[in-house]
């Protein structure tokens, strides 16, 4: 796992370079952002429903149900603290996003693979479609707004984005059990799809680039988000799930999932809607740096 952690981490350190060096920023990172969100991303949420045989039926309706109580839950307690740890209206919606949205497509699949097994990335899958849905949706509105949710005008597009399209579609498959899909369908999805993580990181690491390095240190406010984020979140949000009667094993991968660093869409999404990348930016950096220790600390855990 520790492997895993230090591969993903390392593109985003290329990402650095290549900011640096004038290979990437600007104009091109916006294009390549975009070009993320529209087309490799959806790629990588349909594909995620089409490999393998399907998992067990019974877990996928708690799987949805444990999602949809956890990002309710998360957006209720990330909406409040954020207003407790800073006083600042327009990094309140970036802080929000922080504690709520975790790395799940990019860092998720990989690490629940490793922990669980290949089978599990699915079940991780099946948890990403209300991931997927709370990002566009609430995750837009804290970005844009910048005073957390409630404050800007929803916007109906995110509803039928191609992001949402591709969740839509791949929920159908599940709930369908659709497992015979060709491969001249599935393939070319999995290739395109496949871009996604690497651009991701590398769009991390070019924002990362124009920061001075003592931002990239983070501050006392990146450092009390990174410690919600990353342990104090995940742990409460599963032993409240235990206590609901909620099965382990289902419990035990909502936990690893959402205790995924920052997801890189944050910083995307700054850049896609024009606003400042900074802040987003050292709490994305911190959390994927810390994480190569606290996912592994966490998994003992559980």
């Amino acid at each position: 796992m520790y492997a895993v952690m230090i591969t993903l981490f390392a593109i985003v350190v290329v990402g650095y370079v290549a900011g640096k060096l004038g290979y990437m920023g600007g104009t091109f990172d916006k294009r390549l952002s975009k070009l993320v969100i529209d087309i490799t991303c959806p790629a990588l949420i349909l594909s995620s429903a089409m490999g393998g045989d399907l998992p067990d039926r019974s877990l996928i309706l708690p799987l949805l149900g444990i999602s949809v109580l956890t990002y309710v839950l998360l957006t209720i307690v990330a909406w409040g603290l954020s207003r407790l740890l800073t006083k600042r209206e327009e990094d309140r919606g970036v802080i929000g996003f922080a504690m709520i949205f975790g790395n799940v497509g990019f860092m998720g699949y990989p690490v629940v693979a490793s922990i669980f097994g290949q089978q599990a990335v699915f079940y991780a899958a099946v948890l990403n479609v209300v991931n997927t849905f709370a990002v566009f949706t609430v995750g837009t509105m804290m970005v844009t707004g910048g005073q957390g949710v409630g404050r800007e005008k929803f916007n109906r597009k995110v509803l039928y984005g191609t992001p949402m399209l591709a969740a839509y579609a791949a929920m159908l498959i599940v709930a369908l059990g659709i497992d015979n899909v060709p491969s001249y369908v599935s393939q070319p999805l999995v290739m395109i799809g496949n871009i996604t993580v690497p651009a991701a990181l590398l769009i991390i690491g070019s924002s990362m680039s124009h920061l001075p390095l003592r931002a990239l240190l983070g501050n006392r406010l990146v450092y009390a988000t990174t410690v919600l984020r990353l342990a104090l979140l995940p742990l409460g949000i599963h032993f409240l799930c235990l206590a609901l009667g909620f099965d382990s094993f289902v419990t035990s991968i909502n936990t690893i999932v959402i205790a995924m660093p920052v997801a890189t869409y944050g910083t995307i999404l700054c850049l896609r809607y024009g606003r400042d990348t900074t802040l987003m930016a050292e709490v994305t950096f911190v959390t994927t740096l810390l994480s190569m220790v606290t996912i592994p600390t966490l998994t003992l855990l559980l």
